[in-house]
């Protein structure tokens, strides 16, 4: 019971530093690509400690129990795999966070952010399938959700479900809110629609959907380790290179509109998905 404490201590406490360092490092990266200098690596944590200083202010009291519940269920759903829980419990929580994040949006009246909003549904219809197949994928290929179990599995799983993995790719692209597939929240000049769902937060409670971003960020990228566990210095490796791959293609491909978003998504990343699940239908046979 101890070391389950401890290590949801080291968890909530310890993921930000992490989550922040890989931010810095996505603008320098960035940066370099666009052939500037860049902010300093640790200019995100500058930045989120500049916000939660300002004065606080909001357009609607409904804003800060949505933001509030953002953070808390990603928070729960990286404990849940901190502790190495049941994964579909963990991808329902995180399915609990995306609806916070759009409520808020949908709960003041501004036009940028209602639009921001409705986009952000179309991103959870577009990921959401994708991820819970991958989960099925990995639950035929272990016999188990728990993600103990997952983790100890003596073969990577990267071997059987490689399709699947460049699936959690497109995922992660997605979840990063990065080019070609940031059509509710860009991190760049060009969004149309201004900050989309974060249009109407400021403050201390924008400095908290950042900090949410940072927990989700090193979620995904231990989800994607989970590919290969043994041992674990090549996880961490698989998820670097996967982050790396994704500021790539954020710098190569110029956006996309939601309708081929969903049509890609739905066709290409489901399609890997299933692919890849009757491929390990016909191994066992």
């Amino acid at each position: 019971m101890m070391n389950m404490i401890l290590l949801a201590i080291i968890t909530v406490f310890g993921v930000p530093i992490i989550g922040g360092l890989l931010k810095g490092f996505d603008r320098k990266i960035t940066a370099r690509m666009q052939s500037r200098i860049g902010p300093p690596i640790f200019q995100p944590f500058y930045d989120v400690i500049k916000l939660w200083n300002k004065e606080r202010s909001v357009t609607h009291r409904a804003q800060l129990a949505w933001a509030y519940g953002y953070i808390g269920f990603i928070v729960a759903s990286l404990l849940v795999f901190a502790i190495g829980r049941d994964i579909l419990m963990m991808l329902f929580i995180l399915v609990l966070a995306g609806v916070c994040l759009v409520l808020g949006a949908l709960s003041i009246k501004s036009p940028y952010s209602h639009l921001g909003g409705n986009r952000e549904l179309v991103q959870m219809l577009a990921y959401e399938p994708i991820l819970f197949l991958i989960a099925l994928a990995i639950f035929l290929m272990t016999g188990s959700f728990n993600l103990n179990s997952i983790m100890v599995s003596s073969t990577p799983l990267l071997y059987y479900l490689p399709l699947a993995f460049i699936a959690m790719i497109i995922v992660l692209v997605i979840k990063m809110r990065k080019s070609p597939f940031d059509i509710s929240l860009s991190h760049h000049a060009h969004q149309e629609i201004v900050r989309g769902p974060l249009t109407e937060f400021s403050g201390k409670y924008l400095a908290l959907i950042e900090l949410a971003e940072w927990y989700e960020m090193v979620l995904l990228l231990a989800l994607i380790a989970m590919f290969w566990t043994v041992p674990v210095w090549a996880g961490i490796i698989l998820a670097l290179v996967s982050y790396f791959i994704v500021l790539v293609i954020d710098n190569v491909f110029a956006r996309l509109t939601w309708p081929i978003l969903l049509r890609f998504t739905w066709t290409f990343g489901v399609g890997l998905v299933i692919l890849n699940i009757l491929g390990i239908y016909l191994l066992r046979k």
